[in-house]
């Protein structure tokens, strides 16, 4: 069993990076309960699924498939010993920071209980782009968090509920087409062989399905 070591929510900033203006991706624990529901479509419903937290990249982040964001202590951790650098939690934009749990090496679709209500089902890893880049101020970041392929997980909401820092999180139900995080992230930056057996698979988004099978080689 896992836990929730911090949740995080936006602390709005400039963002000189796009044209958006201000970003979200600053995220800072904090120390109250804080609700989570489905928020809706990613252009026209509430953007984040934690009640309080921020979105402004609305094209791109934010909606029912992309509603929570969790990133693993340990891979924070791995992350340090590379950069020689302290990262703090919320430093990458996670609504969650886990502990105990193997974020990447989820099944796209399994079921994660947090506390007693709250129910979230991952579906994605987090693709890297330049606002992240510029937040982490390394050269080439976005190749680099590629290549080592720990992008976290993006989740939807499955069961509305309440969730603090320390609440245990349980996997409930495991898929049995086995296909993780860390191997859709892989299929869709680095390996396009992938692709057919990944647009298969039960859980991916259904826009996120169509823009892999466009870029599946056409059959003659």
């Amino acid at each position: 069993m896992g836990r929730i070591l911090s949740v995080n929510l936006a602390v709005p900033e400039p963002n000189p990076a796009k044209g958006v203006g201000i970003t979200g991706i600053n995220k800072r624990p904090v120390d109250h309960l804080v609700s989570v529901r489905a928020p809706g479509p990613k252009t026209t419903g509430l953007h984040s699924g934690l009640v309080g937290d921020q979105i402004f990249d609305i094209e791109h982040h934010g909606g029912d498939d992309q509603a929570v964001y969790a990133y693993a202590r340990e891979d924070y951790d791995w992350w340090q010993a590379r950069l020689s650098r302290r990262l703090a939690n919320g430093l990458f934009g996670e609504n969650l920071t886990t502990e105990g749990i193997d974020v990447n090496g989820a099944v796209i679709g399994e079921r994660w209980r947090i506390g007693p209500r709250l129910v979230l089902q991952p579906t994605f890893g987090r693709i890297p782009h330049v606002t992240f880049q510029h937040k982490m101020g390394e050269p080439r970041w976005v190749k680099t968090f590629t290549r080592a392929n720990r992008p976290g997980a993006y989740l939807r909401v499955l069961q509305e509920g309440d969730l603090w820092a320390g609440d245990p999180v349980t996997v409930e139900d495991r898929p049995a087409h086995g296909v993780t995080i860390a191997q859709a992230f892989r299929a869709y930056m680095t390996e396009p062989e992938l692709l057919p057996a990944l647009v298969e698979t039960d859980g991916l988004p259904d826009d996120l399905r169509a823009t892999l099978a466009e870029r599946l080689p056409q059959r003659r």
